[in-house]
């Protein structure tokens, strides 16, 4: 697997449709094109995809399909999630730790200093203690962001909706009353805001779950999100702590990485399709595919391609029946087959 390929994600546009496409066996089984809004901005010279890319089929989502006798996997990439919480208050400091749990990169924007520190305390990985809108500035957008309006006015309410409505996002929810939020609405309609984005607005934001604490509202509006998340078309995507992992990698024995990716599962196993690990030589992980003993195997038969410098890269499969998996303590069995390929 060639490094410069994924030193070439971070520069993609995370507003176009971007894939990986690899060739899963045969000769080519390892060869990796990059293509970003239908156009190839990585290709291996006199390699299979400049011969035959031209007759990709049409891709709207992460799919296996044959290309000239070749399995080819091609996956919309996703990058990592991004949590943005405007406000500081009782509710955001449970929304700011359970963001972190479910390994959102999380962002807390307040003007009060002391809110802005509690912040920090409930482990948010950005803090900016400024105001809103001027803050509001700093943060992109992109379809990985995901904002949550919970300050303590409305006017506040409708200077941060104004704003993120301008940006590319995959989420708004807004915490108010209905008459609150009715005003915010109508404000933003007349200065010309469409109507078909106001109406996408998560507001009463979170699932109706009759929460009351803090927490509970926290767990409510996580859910939401989560539902919104996993709705995507695209699939698990290169997260940062694997794309470091890769930068680190080398020659060295002790640089080498396994690159372990899901690219079919049957049943109940634990995690989708493209999910990934970076397998390091002492057996170590970063990132999982599930745990258990399914990952113990992808990790054993991942040995021969630390081994070998001339193996080729494989698919391991991984049969999991229930029975076995409730012998290793696993709450569920299935069938995996990862594709295993040497970075």
């Amino acid at each position: 697997m060639d490094r410069q390929i994924y030193e070439k994600i971070e520069n993609l546009s995370p507003n176009a449709e971007n894939y990986i496409l690899t060739i899963l066996s045969g000769e080519y089984a390892g060869e990796k094109a990059l293509l970003s809004a239908g156009r190839y901005t990585f290709l291996e010279a006199g390699g299979f995809f400049e011969k035959y890319g031209a007759n990709l089929p049409p891709l709207s989502r992460s799919m296996e399909f044959c290309l000239f006798g070749e399995s080819v996997y091609a996956e919309l990439l996703s990058r990592g999630k991004k949590l943005i919480v405007l406000g500081a208050g009782h509710v955001s400091l449970p929304i700011l730790r359970l963001g972190k749990m479910i390994g959102m990169s999380v962002t807390c924007i307040d003007d009060r200093p002391s809110f802005a520190k509690r912040a920090e305390s409930a482990g948010a990985d950005r803090v900016i203690c400024e105001d809103f809108s001027k803050a509001l500035e700093e943060i992109p957008g992109d379809r990985d962001s995901y904002f949550v309006i919970v300050t303590r006015g409305h006017r506040y309410d409708q200077d941060c909706l104004r704003r993120i409505t301008k940006k590319s996002y995959a989420y708004i929810g807004m915490m108010g009353f209905r008459r609150r939020v009715r005003i915010v609405k109508e404000q933003l309609l007349s200065e010309g805001t469409p109507k078909e984005i106001l109406d996408g607005l998560h507001s009463p934001i979170g699932l109706d779950i009759h929460s009351e604490t803090p927490e509970e509202i926290a767990i409510s509006i996580l859910a939401e999100i989560i539902s919104v998340k996993n709705r995507e078309k695209g699939s698990f995507g290169y997260p940062e702590e694997i794309l470091d992992g890769i930068s680190e990698a080398g020659e060295e024995p002790e640089r080498r990485r396994v690159l372990a990716t899901i690219i079919r599962r049957k049943g109940s196993a634990p995690r989708a399709t493209g999910t990934k690990m970076l397998i390091l030589p002492d057996g170590r992980g970063i990132g999982t595919i599930g745990g258990g003993c399914a990952e113990a195997e992808v990790i054993r038969q991942s040995r021969q391609l630390f081994a070998d410098s001339a193996a080729r890269p494989f698919l391991c499969h991984v049969d999991l029946t229930e029975e076995a998996a409730a012998q290793e303590g696993m709450v569920c069995g299935g069938v995996l087959d990862v594709f295993l390929e040497r970075v």
